[in-house]
């Protein structure tokens, strides 16, 4: 498996812009799939935490940037994120340990078709301390890589009927079951973690403030979400845009997060550059 991620990754690349090239040269009937122009993105967030389905990643404030080209459906691209502060992690009452600046860069590729996608992603975490130390990354060994490769299946509804719902396993990497103490992601086989969270947008169009509750949960135990079954993630984000000049805006959202299984809480606030 060594490199073949990121082989696979070059191999869509390609054949997503030749695709591109064979639908401009094709001057004939128009078909659904290639209305959508080819568009090339890049971006980034600036959040005051970085929470993920109900965990707090680095502690700290962060920029995440992220690059995609999509055309014809199919979109493929690279997002990050990389902790302002150095975060530390609690081993006992008396031992702080210095983990760093987070890092985390994630590849992915989908296909949407109508209202639903569907899509692959390579989770990836460089050591914060020494980004070569102990975790490299062209090694997709499934034993020992640090990556993890993930499906999902998302539905996003038309805006009549603006619901959102996805279901995402991870398939091979670094997500192993419990060992012979019982302790997750310490075993030797794939635990196969599977997340499922649904959403609704509500748009209080008077305002210009949109308001998304959502909830997720787990099927089973996981290192990454949660020692058994329940929900892991519950909140509501608004996001509004603000009107900066004539020819700039800036788009804002909080959101109000509860891990009920962790019992912890969150209020976070981002801005999309």
């Amino acid at each position: 498996m060594k490199n073949t991620f990121t082989f696979l990754f070059l191999v869509v690349l390609l054949i997503i812009m030749q695709a591109n090239l064979g639908v401009a040269q094709e001057s004939s009937e128009p078909y659904e799939t290639v209305k959508a122009p080819a568009q090339f993105n890049l971006g980034a967030d600036l959040v005051s935490r970085y929470i993920w389905r109900g965990r707090d990643y680095g502690n700290s404030p962060s920029v995440q940037p992220n690059i995609s080209f999509s055309v014809a459906g199919f979109k493929i691209g690279a997002w990050g994120s990389y902790g302002l502060a150095q975060s530390t992690k609690k081993i006992n009452d008396t031992t702080l340990v210095n983990m760093g600046h987070y890092a985390e860069l994630d590849l992915y590729v989908c296909y949407t078709y109508k209202w639903f996608t569907l899509q692959v992603t390579d989770f990836f975490f460089p050591n914060p301390l020494n980004a070569n130390d102990g975790n490299k990354y062209y090694n997709y060994k499934n034993a020992t890589t640090g990556h993890t490769l993930e499906g999902c299946l998302m539905f996003a509804g038309p805006e009549k009927f603006p619901l959102q719902l996805c279901v995402s396993t991870f398939f091979y990497g670094a997500d192993k079951g419990k060992d012979s103490l019982g302790i997750y992601g310490a075993g030797s086989t794939n635990n196969y973690s599977t997340y499922i969270e649904a959403a609704y947008i509500f748009k209080l169009k008077k305002i210009g403030v949109d308001l998304k509750p959502f909830a997720a949960a787990i099927a089973f135990g996981s290192a990454w979400y949660g020692d058994y079954a329940g929900f892991v993630n519950c909140g509501l984000t608004a996001s509004k845009t603000i009107p900066i000049t004539e020819k700039f805006s800036l788009p804002i959202y909080v959101s109000a997060i509860t891990n009920p299984q962790a019992e912890s809480v969150f209020l976070v606030v981002g801005i999309t550059l």
